[in-house]
């Protein structure tokens, strides 16, 4: 808006807590029942109610220290989301997150066959977000100097012991579904580092070529535009659109000679 860049995250945490708002005015205004129409019930979905597969995640409860747990969540979305964001770019990052929103949801529908589920909050969808992070950046250190997925590990491990502890095996469900979603998602997208090991082993099992002929490299000079602007332009758009992660290697060294002779003539 105007100079100022607004992102996906930025207008998911701003739903969130419009949501979280409202939430508090009709329990203490008019009646906490009218929210059971938005919460996710398995029975209630194969009965036609499906947009309760969506609203669920909209739900946050003003009771005791939730709103102090639901401020935390939106501080870690809109830090890690963002930077999620960034890198695969807004279109990836819309998917992403109506993946970790349905997917878990669809999966207590089918579940609900069997035994009623429910669900409300958004705690597992945006740890999943952060699971996307530590996915990109697993050696980032904050936090006591802590590295990313270290902490990943931990909070992973309180939710499981938790889960396990009260035999919740829908919830425990529903955080191990977000989780492998978000690492896969990034994966498969070939930005996390965490898989290398599948395609070394895929290189065993694939027939050694019996020749290996090196092509002669060749020097190009290249030639850079007078007008640095016009050059980076094209890239910064493509950045914008589709994220850091979609830069080719002449790309990303054409936007580093660009920015090494903006410093100079700033000298």
């Amino acid at each position: 808006m105007g100079r100022y860049p607004v992102d996906v995250t930025t207008i998911l945490v701003g739903v969130h807590v419009v949501c979280a708002i409202a939430t508090a005015l009709l329990v203490g205004l008019v009646h906490g029942g009218v929210l059971n129409y938005a919460m996710f019930d398995s029975a209630e979905v194969w009965h036609g109610q499906v947009w309760r597969l969506a609203t669920y995640a909209f739900i946050h409860s003003p009771s005791g220290y939730a709103l102090l747990w639901f401020a935390i969540e939106m501080y870690m979305l809109f830090f890690f989301g963002r930077e999620v964001e960034r890198f695969i770019g807004q279109r990836a990052y819309l998917w992403l997150y109506a993946l970790l929103l349905l997917v878990p949801a669809l999966m207590l529908t089918l579940w609900g066959l069997r035994t009623r589920t429910g669900l409300a909050g958004s705690a597992a969808l945006h740890f999943a977000v952060f699971t996307a992070f530590v996915t990109l950046y697993p050696n980032v250190q904050f936090f006591l100097r802590i590295p990313a997925k270290w902490i990943f590990v931990i909070l992973a491990a309180i939710g499981t012991l938790s889960g396990l502890a009260a035999h919740d095996w829908q919830d425990l469900l529903v955080l191990w579904a977000s989780i492998g979603l978000a690492f896969f998602f990034i994966e498969l997208r070939g930005a996390g580092p965490e898989l290398a090991w599948v395609n070394t082993a895929k290189s065993w099992f694939q027939p050694k070529p019996k020749l290996h002929i090196v092509q002669k490299s060749t020097t190009r000079r290249v030639i850079e535009p007078d007008d640095v602007y016009a050059s980076v332009d094209p890239i910064l758009d493509k950045i914008a659109k589709s994220g850091m992660g979609s830069l080719t290697e002449t790309e990303r060294k054409i936007l580093d000679r660009a920015r090494n002779r903006l410093l100079k003539k700033s000298d």
